[in-house]
């Protein structure tokens, strides 16, 4: 006997399954929302398609193997025959059709159920007030002692080249349901990994356009891009953070549906989810720097604007006071009469308003 083989015969459980009748078309589990349904015995896929009711039948019959069943965005009838099928929890079901759940780990009886946020990077020319960054769908996991159904939500993540890295290899495979649980999630934590890195890259943009601005001109870091890095980095944080619970207790609390030697995988993969919180936190704290320098320039620019123009009314003060005295018309008033009176005034205030820019000039006001 092998030792894999050896391995599941020793976390297997008893099971009391109903048997479900499958020879009548009306009741075949297949809708149009599966993906794929294979089976696999010793870690090697089983040639042909077939039914989800045969391929099950198929591998407890060989004592042995589990069967992968995939689906897309299922519909309540599309599931309902499935969830039969394999005895899955209402409340589960629920959660995997409707979908918009939180990153969570449940045990149902002898099912594990787990709820993963993927997350995609949306590539754009130039990141506006209005760009979509990070996009984000669920992946649900079912994973008994011989299946596991994923259910997929979303425009990304899809798990066909992951199915065929496993399928490469065998001896990984051949360890059970829980080596593609910890698959999917090293995968999903891997796009975090991405996605942040990605991230990283419009926050350098938006940090150089606030901290060093061209050509002397002050920074043009706008506002509304920074608030919407904010809220498209809310979506990654939301992904990630709840997702640390569940991969610790996959890592160190025993679980007779995962098996051992799979359960030090889950620990690396903790590891990582780990990296990328400590990113997401510290990229949240470099974009509030960001925002407060970004309004701390607005308003040393709104003073500077106000000392110009500060500046420039007392030097306006300068002729308004000097013919606002000649304008009162009265009868004595000192060189009134004379002829160079005119030109006088007007030398005084040109001199007066010179030496006044000269001084604003020297203080920097002008």
């Amino acid at each position: 006997m092998s030792m894999a083989r050896h391995l599941r015969k020793a976390v297997r459980l008893p099971l009391r399954r109903r048997r479900v009748d499958l020879s009548h078309p009306a009741r075949s589990p297949l809708g149009t929302s599966v993906v794929n349904c294979v089976a696999y015995l010793d870690g090697a896929r089983q040639s042909g398609a077939c039914p989800a009711g045969e391929a099950i039948e198929r591998v407890r019959r060989a004592a042995g193997g589990f069967v992968w069943i995939g689906l897309h965005e299922p519909t309540e009838a599309e599931f309902a025959d499935i969830a039969k099928l394999f005895g899955l929890h209402p409340l589960a079901v629920e959660d995997a059709v409707h979908a918009h759940q939180r990153p969570k780990l449940e045990r149902y009886d002898d099912t594990l159920f787990a709820v993963f946020k993927t997350v995609r990077y949306v590539e754009h020319d130039q990141l506006t007030a209005t760009s979509e960054v990070v996009d984000t769908g669920e992946i649900m996991v079912f994973t008994g002692p011989d299946f596991v159904i994923t259910v997929r939500h979303g425009r990304h993540g899809s798990l066909g080249p992951l199915r065929e890295e496993l399928e490469a290899d065998p001896g990984q495979l051949a360890k059970g349901p829980s080596a593609v649980l910890h698959a999917i999630a090293d995968h999903v934590v891997d796009d975090y990994l991405a996605v942040a890195e990605a991230v990283q890259d419009d926050i350098d943009q938006v940090e150089t356009e606030v901290f060093a601005p061209r050509d002397g001109e002050r920074g043009t870091g706008d506002p509304g891009r920074i608030y919407q890095l904010k809220r498209e980095l809310l979506e990654l944080k939301r992904a990630v953070a709840p997702l640390d619970r569940p991969l610790q207790q996959l890592a160190t609390q025993p679980m007779r549906l995962v098996d051992p030697d799979i359960q030090k995988y889950f620990r690396d993969v903790a590891d990582h989810l780990a990296r990328v919180t400590e990113q997401v936190a510290a990229f949240d704290e470099l974009l509030n720097s960001i925002l407060q320098a970004h309004l701390a320039q607005v308003t040393v620019a709104q003073n500077e604007d106000m000392r110009k123009i500060t500046a420039w009314a007392a030097i306006i003060a300068v002729p308004t006071m000097v013919c606002g005295v000649y304008g009162m018309n009265f009868d004595h008033m000192p060189e009134l009469r004379w002829r160079f009176g005119y030109p006088l005034a007007l030398g005084v205030i040109a001199v007066a308003c010179f030496v006044i820019h000269r001084g604003f000039r020297r203080n920097g006001w002008l």
